[in-house]
């Protein structure tokens, strides 16, 4: 035997038995290969049985070729760039099959894997069998499917020579700069695969395209903002949503059940009360929450209710449509608690905050008190009614210096056997350029819904307004009637812009002085 073998050749011997295939000290099944040590240490050796492991362990993997890489004949091996171009090229061959063990190991079985495609020097099928018009479109990293941008236009502005040169103004190029500029609008607006159809766009087309895609996206935000920062048809958006929520936290509410009212300027809503507020007063049992309304779309013509009453006029401001609402609502406050002195059924003011009204509730159970226009009376309760909104509307006049300015039906409540008045908050003081007109219009409407209702002792609107008033104007028709009041609404302005102040109000209860000079 050479003095340099490691193993011997093991003798033949027939088949072992079954214990020992499984004993560890049997005789081996397979006889171990003899070979030399400079076997061993060959290199080409080593890379044989490492190509033969990486063939059991990865079959699908594509191999490295071997075998030299200069081939052929005629290849020319003179030059120094062509053998770095080669030995590049086998080096790259030799790093993408690396890559893809890497990649074959790391994923396994995997049924989401990961790929080394970008980190890859040629393309992995270059070296395949296949022709040259087969390509995998999946392995290629160019979409051939998306087409190419229009190239710019270098900074001497034309390309090409002679008769093919190319401005930047030229109808096509313009055509196609603009079909790519169509990707800069805003997300909701869908313009298609204008590149890949090489559409063509005029510059006229494309300015309407680009002044209609604004315009788009301005009526979008508006309608957000709109969704979000004003009330709706409940008139309950976040903010107010949030101040609900603060209230009923610190205990001024219980709950908040729903919405009983709905109107021009405002919704209410029914609460049951909790058990003190703020200030640790008692609050109500029931309550009434007016939330008014932060749009002025279905009240427009608010303005002129608040902008000429002397405690507000200073602080109106019809640019801002929440504070002209807030100053709305504390308006009814400062006019429900002068009525409440002068002893007027009429709700309890509870607190304010912001645009959101708390009130003492008028009904019972949830169930609000009917409105004078929906309940059935007799002909005594009519009547008792009539005498009581005489009574009140002359206490208005003459104890609060308030015109109502909206009195009909409609805003008065019938609860307990008498009339209670609501929704004051576009009350006026007498002094206000419009309030004797605002004064004829509800005794006009007041003596028409209690004529129509039987009252054969209801007076005439003229009637009404002087008894209300005291000013008692004479005139044979309605028109010299209404010019009378003009004239004393025009004589009190002057009197009010040339002394500054609005006019003096007597300590003792007697109705407002209107000059008539």
């Amino acid at each position: 035997m050479d003095p340099v073998g490691v193993a011997a050749a093991a003798p033949e011997t027939g088949p072992s038995p079954a214990w020992q295939n499984k004993c560890p000290w049997g005789t081996p099944k397979h006889a171990a290969i003899s070979c030399s040590l400079a076997d061993v240490m060959s290199e080409q050796l080593a890379k044989e049985l490492q190509l033969e492991e990486e063939k059991v362990a990865f079959p699908e993997v594509v191999t490295i070729a071997e075998g030299p890489f200069i081939t052929g004949e005629n290849t020319d091996t003179s030059s120094d760039l062509m053998l770095a171009q080669m030995l590049q090229m086998e080096f790259d061959r030799e790093y993408d099959a690396q890559l893809r063990r890497e990649e074959k190991k790391f994923n396994g079985d995997s049924k989401v894997s990961i790929s080394f495609e970008n980190y890859r020097k040629v393309h992995p099928y270059e070296d395949s069998d296949s022709s040259e018009d087969e390509v995998d479109w999946q392995d290629t990293r160019h979409d051939p499917y998306r087409a190419d941008k229009p190239t710019t236009t270098p900074k001497k502005g034309f390309t090409g020579k002679g008769k093919e040169i190319t401005t930047k103004h030229d109808e096509v190029v313009c055509g196609r700069k603009n079909t790519a500029r169509m990707e800069n609008f805003g997300p909701d607006f869908q313009v298609g695969d204008g590149i890949g159809m090489d559409l063509k766009l005029s510059n006229q087309v494309f300015n309407a395209l680009k002044q209609h895609a604004y315009s788009e996206e301005r009526r979008s935000a508006r309608l957000h903002e709109k969704k979000e920062h004003s009330t709706a048809e409940k008139a309950v958006d976040p903010k107010t949503r949030l101040l609900l929520y603060k209230m009923v936290n610190a205990g001024i509410l219980e709950t908040i059940t729903g919405c009983i009212s709905t109107g021009k300027e405002s919704v209410v809503f029914h609460a049951y009360g909790g058990k003190t507020d703020e200030d640790d007063k008692a609050v109500p049992p029931e309550c009434a929450l007016k939330v008014f309304k932060t749009t002025l779309n279905e009240f427009k013509n608010r303005d002129k209710y608040i902008k000429d009453d002397y405690r507000f006029k200073d602080r109106f401001s019809k640019l801002n449509p929440r504070k002209v609402i807030r100053m709305w609502a504390e308006k009814e406050m400062h006019n429900l608690t002068r009525m409440q002195k002068a002893g007027i059924p009429c709700p309890q003011v509870v607190m304010l905050k912001k645009h959101i009204l708390v009130m003492s509730f008028i009904g019972q159970d949830q169930v609000p008190a009917p409105k004078l226009k929906e309940v059935k009376l007799s002909s005594e309760d009519m009547k008792k009614a009539y005498y009581q909104i005489l009574h009140m509307m002359q206490q208005l006049y003459k104890e609060c210096s308030l015109v109502h300015a909206d009195l009909s039906e409609y805003n008065m409540l019938w609860h307990e056997g008498k009339v209670w008045l609501i929704d004051v908050s576009q009350s006026v003081e007498p002094t206000h350029p419009h309030g004797l007109e605002f004064l004829f219009r509800d005794c006009r409407n007041v003596s028409q819904f209690f004529l129509k209702g039987g009252v054969s002792e209801a007076l005439n609107e003229r009637e009404l307004f002087n008894a209300v008033s005291g000013l008692n104007i004479a005139a044979d028709n309605e028109a010299d009637f209404l010019a009378e009041i003009e004239a004393l609404e025009k004589t009190n302005e002057d009197h009010v812009q040339k002394y500054g102040k609005k006019s003096p109000f007597s300590s003792d209860g007697d109705p407002p002085i209107i000059y008539n000079e």
